[in-house]
């Protein structure tokens, strides 16, 4: 209503004797709620502004940061039959530890005194082998003597040939000495048979003259024969030099071809005991594998197969082994798109399965129950599902991890960040961004 009398109303009616003005009052106790929700509102938008420690969150399963302390299969080299269990599940053994016996199940080993005539066997070959290498060297000996032997052969006949040679230069300088006085005595000869005939000369002096004819013509007939005999001589000693090469040619082939056979038998022979030699080595070490040992102290975990006599094959798993070691490590996954912000060095918040904790992400400082961890390794592909693993040892600067842990237990894990206001990190999750991390004001992503 428009206030313009002069006669007000307050002044006429107490407002105490109206009912219905005292309705429309406003209650104290809304006032009240509305200075509270006005504080609280207060509180928050204040809170907004408070320090909040980015993270990424990640889960997986607790390991070993060594691949050698990770819980592995204990497999046999060969196939066999089990004899008899040395172990039991849950029991701790040290590395050489027998856990089970074997028998063998292939015929070709059935033999209990195999090795003995492996032995055996090896030894005759050996034996051969030696014989086989003595004659190898009696035949280059005897390669060399005929060398040897060829050499001064040839010397002889080369000398035989020159001395033919000499004689029959000799012999032919004899022969034309002859020949000239064969001619001389059978001039004369015929000058005095022309004067004998004549009368000129008396019958004794022809006939001595005729004498000295014969015997001159002998003498040439007889020097003609040696040089003839000469060099017949030199002929076969010529002949005779090829015949010597290609006898001792002949002999020295014969030989070295039975040395090469002899040779090529003698590496065959070393190939077949250097065979032997492999499979006794072989069946030593095959002896020695009926015997499964432990790889490392641990404890057995479960036996992949049960009872007596059931057969195994090569390579087959028969018992899980848990090494006795006190190495840990959370492995754990996370989103690619985070991956970028994570590095070696990092600090972690864990929380494992079975133990009591209580975890505030933004506030790492406020948890309860949860234990302090280091990144020490990024895989560079990723592992399963597009997420990314990374492996996280004890921070030595934080408590240490419980003692009753097992391998294999679940994890949830905290990669822990840099300080951003509350509502910035409301923000960023309601949209999907990715955390930041600031270096002088500007947004990076780290680098390993």
């Amino acid at each position: 209503m428009l206030n313009i009398s002069n006669d007000k109303i307050e002044n006429i009616l107490n407002e105490d004797q109206l009912y219905s003005l005292k309705t429309l009052k406003t209650p104290g106790l809304g006032r009240t709620l509305a200075k509270v929700l006005l504080a609280m509102t207060g509180i928050i938008i204040l809170s907004m502004f408070l320090p909040w420690q980015q993270n990424i969150h990640g889960s997986g399963t607790l390991t070993a940061l060594s691949p050698e302390n990770r819980p592995q299969k204990v497999e046999t080299a060969i196939a066999g039959r089990i004899e008899h269990w040395k172990v039991v599940e849950g029991q701790l053994v040290a590395k050489g530890d027998t856990i089970l016996s074997l028998t063998e199940i292939k015929e070709k080993y059935f033999d209990p005194n195999l090795l003995l005539r492996l032995n055996e066997q090896l030894a005759a070959k050996e034996s051969s082998l030696d014989a086989k290498e003595m004659k190898k060297k009696a035949l280059e000996n005897q390669v060399v003597a005929l060398r040897q032997a060829l050499v001064i052969k040839l010397q002889q006949v080369k000398n035989k040939l020159k001395q033919s040679g000499l004689k029959l230069e000799s012999d032919s300088i004899g022969f034309e000495t002859e020949k000239i006085n064969f001619q001389n005595a059978e001039n004369i000869f015929e000058r005095n048979k022309s004067r004998y005939e004549a009368g000129n000369i008396p019958l004794t002096k022809f006939q001595e003259i005729e004498n000295k004819y014969q015997m001159s013509r002998a003498k040439f007939v007889s020097s003609e024969n040696k040089w003839l005999q000469s060099k017949a001589s030199l002929i076969n000693a010529m002949v005779e030099i090829a015949g010597t090469q290609a006898e001792y040619s002949d002999k020295i082939s014969k030989s070295q071809s039975e040395l090469n056979a002899t040779i090529a038998d003698f590496y065959d022979t070393q190939g077949s005991l250097a065979k032997m030699q492999n499979e006794l080595a072989n069946m030593t070490i095959r002896n020695r594998q009926y015997q499964v040992l432990a790889p490392q102290t641990g404890y057995i975990v479960r036996a992949m197969k049960a009872g007596i006599g059931e057969t195994i094959k090569e390579g087959e798993a028969i018992c899980i082994i848990m090494p006795s070691t006190d190495d840990k490590a959370s492995e754990m996954f996370v989103k690619a798109m985070d991956i970028p912000f994570i590095s070696t060095g990092r600090k972690v918040r864990i929380q494992f399965d079975g133990w009591p904790a209580l975890q505030f992400s933004g506030f790492p400082n406020v948890s309860v129950g949860t234990f302090g961890g280091i990144v020490q390794v990024i895989d560079r592909v990723d592992s399963k599902g597009g997420k990314f693993r990374i492996l996280v040892k004890p921070d030595p600067d934080e408590d240490a991890w419980p003692e009753q842990l097992r391998m294999g237990s679940g994890i949830k894990g905290w990669v822990m960040l840099n300080n951003v206001p509350i509502w910035f990190e409301l923000w960023r999750q309601l949209n999907g961004f990715p955390p930041s991390i600031y270096e002088n004001g500007v947004i990076v992503m780290e680098k390993e």
